[in-house]
């Protein structure tokens, strides 16, 4: 799994249209639940299901409120999976590694 951080908007928005099987991981500074879902996807990038999907983590501190607000994301940890630019499914709040690995073989399957 290679990972990316989102720095701007349109850093975030240029990872969406280039990579074809997207996680992203939209959460806070000062968030267990989304501290426990970095250590679940940490998990995940070693293994079978991470291989060719790209992890972007989009931090609430560094792209601002409205830019959440505008996704529609009323909490935080959430997980959106994106396939070929567009939005396939979410996941709000923690997820566990099954769960996550789950996920990908389910929306983001080859």
């Amino acid at each position: 799994m290679q990972i990316i951080e989102a720095g701007t908007t349109d850093h975030f928005h240029q990872v969406v249209a280039t990579h074809p099987r997207l996680l992203v991981d939209f959460h806070k500074d000062q968030c267990p639940g989304c501290r426990m879902l970095a250590l679940s996807l940490q998990r995940v990038a070693g293994t079978a299901a991470g291989q060719g999907v790209v992890l972007l983590r989009a931090q609430l501190e560094v792209l601002g409120e409205p830019f959440f607000k505008a996704l529609a994301l009323r909490q935080t940890p959430t997980l959106m999976r994106f396939r070929d630019g567009g939005e396939v499914a979410r996941l709000a709040g923690y997820q566990t590694p099954v769960q996550i690995e789950a996920a990908i073989a389910r929306f983001l399957g080859q």
